[in-house]
């Protein structure tokens, strides 16, 4: 398949905003990982303001699937900024832990991946082969754009789906995924007003996206009623989401590049403010504390 056929095929699958719903199912994997797990815990403000880390993956992610050099390379800049300090030595309990682990980001790209693949066929159904080594090829770019190295990512979905279940089967839910789990999926989050009301379906979808021996480490309940009803829930959302308007349905991705391009037009201007004499104390103060309000969105 020839690369422009390739990216057109990713970006018809990764432009719907629906894919969003696999969010949480994909937090829950990396965090199966324990050296993912620790520097999330100890590092992250995930447990305080979840929807700004969150806000903050989907932001990288559009970047690079869709945006020009420019605002790829500054998602880029913006990830190994907030990774820099992420790292730590072994202990008794848990394994030592580096942002710019290679393995590390190239699990994270894996974990997007196969939720956005588990999502899309429910909700659409089977891809087909060539879609599917499409897919799995552009999402190599997430992890290989920061310090994963394109050497090693699958170049076919049987490939990546043969080295999924393998993976799957080494991961270790410990006490740090579990805390982190329970702020992301409680009413008791730091989150905005009225968004607890749609944590029960967003428990549900989560759930089933996730592999039975990594759902039960986490304790959730998982009954034949709960399934039916999460298979609902999946159901009515591949009825309507076809018949929203593309505005709609491509939303997140539009409002994530336009966030880009603002932040990109603010470090333009406040690079040149650096050189300018002629600018006051109050203006480069309000200057920073604007930045350091925009730095809150964490990738």
């Amino acid at each position: 398949m020839p690369h422009q056929d390739e990216r057109e095929a990713f970006r018809r699958h990764g432009a719907e905003g629906v894919l969003l719903l696999g969010g949480g199912a994909a937090i829950l994997l990396q965090l199966a990982d324990p050296r993912v797990a620790r520097g999330v815990a100890r590092h992250s403000g995930f447990r305080e303001r979840p929807l700004d880390r969150l806000l903050g993956t989907l932001d990288y992610v559009y970047a690079i699937g869709f945006g020009d050099d420019e605002i790829a390379e500054a998602a880029v800049r913006t990830v190994n900024a907030r990774h820099a300090p992420v790292r730590g030595p072994a202990s008794a309990e848990s394994p030592e832990y580096n942002a710019f682990d290679a393995d590390a980001q190239r699990w994270v790209a894996s974990t997007l991946l196969a939720v956005a693949l588990e999502l899309h066929e429910r909700l659409w159904g089977p891809l087909d082969a060539a879609a599917g080594d499409a897919i799995v090829r552009s999402y190599g770019a997430l992890g290989h754009r920061l310090q994963s190295a394109p050497a090693g990512w699958p170049e076919s979905r049987a490939e990546f789906d043969a080295w999924w279940d393998e993976r799957v089967a080494l991961l270790e839910v410990g006490a740090d995924a579990r805390s982190v789990a329970r702020s992301l999926l409680s009413g008791a989050s730091a989150l905005p007003y009225g968004t607890a009301a749609f944590l029960p379906p967003v428990r549900l979808i989560t759930a089933a996206l996730l592999p039975p021996d990594v759902r039960e480490a986490y304790g959730f309940r998982w009954t034949p009623r709960v399934e039916h009803v999460a298979n609902g829930w999946l159901d009515a959302i591949a009825t309507v989401w076809p018949f929203l308007p593309r505005m709609i349905r491509h939303a997140p991705m539009h409002a994530s590049l336009r966030r880009a391009r603002r932040r990109s037009r603010y470090a333009e201007l406040e690079h040149e403010d650096d050189d300018d004499p002629a600018t006051t104390a109050p203006e480069r103060g309000a200057r920073q504390h604007r930045s350091a309000y925009r730095r809150r969105v964490e990738p």
